[in-house]
C-alpha cells in the first residue's frame, strides 16, 4: 500500500467553522490540498472539478441542504468519503445521512476533534 495526499472539501456557510477545520487539517501529513465551499452549487462545482477523497459536509447551507448535496455526491458513483458535520445531530436527521451514504456523522460541536483521526485512517491507496 502506498501513501497518498487526499483532497479534501469542507461544505459550510461558517467561516469560522471552515478557518477552525483547515487549521486542524493543515497539521495532517496526509492531506494534499483543501478545498471550501459554501454553498451546494459551489460545493457540487468544486466536487466535480476537484474530484475529493473526503467531504466534511454540513446539513445546514443557505441554498439547497446537504442532505440534498449527500444525495447527488452518491449518485454520481464517486467513491469518497461523506463525514456529516453538524450541530443537527438528532435521530432522524443521523439515520437519513447514514442511510444516503455518509461515512460518518459528527456533532460540530463535541466532535470536532475527532475529524483528524477519521482523516489520518484514510491515509492508504
Amino acid at each position: 500500500m502506498k501513501k497518498i495526499k487526499l483532497v479534501i472539501l469542507i461544505v459550510d456557510d461558517s467561516m469560522s467553522f471552515i478557518e477552525r477545520m483547515v487549521s486542524l487539517l493543515d497539521e495532517a501529513d496526509n492531506i494534499g490540498y483543501i478545498n471550501v465551499a459554501r454553498n451546494y452549487e459551489e460545493a457540487l462545482k468544486v466536487f466535480f472539478e476537484e474530484r475529493p477523497d473526503v467531504v466534511l459536509l454540513d446539513i445546514n447551507l443557505p441554498d439547497k441542504n446537504g442532505i440534498e448535496l449527500l444525495r447527488s455526491i452518491r449518485e454520481s458513483g464517486r467513491n469518497c468519503e461523506v463525514i456529516m458535520v453538524t450541530n443537527h445531530t438528532d435521530k432522524y436527521y443521523k439515520q437519513q445521512c447514514i442511510e444516503l451514504g455518509a461515512n460518518y456523522f459528527l456533532d460540530k460541536s463535541n466532535d470536532f476533534e475527532l475529524i483528524p483521526g477519521i482523516i489520518s485512517k484514510l491515509n492508504y491507496d
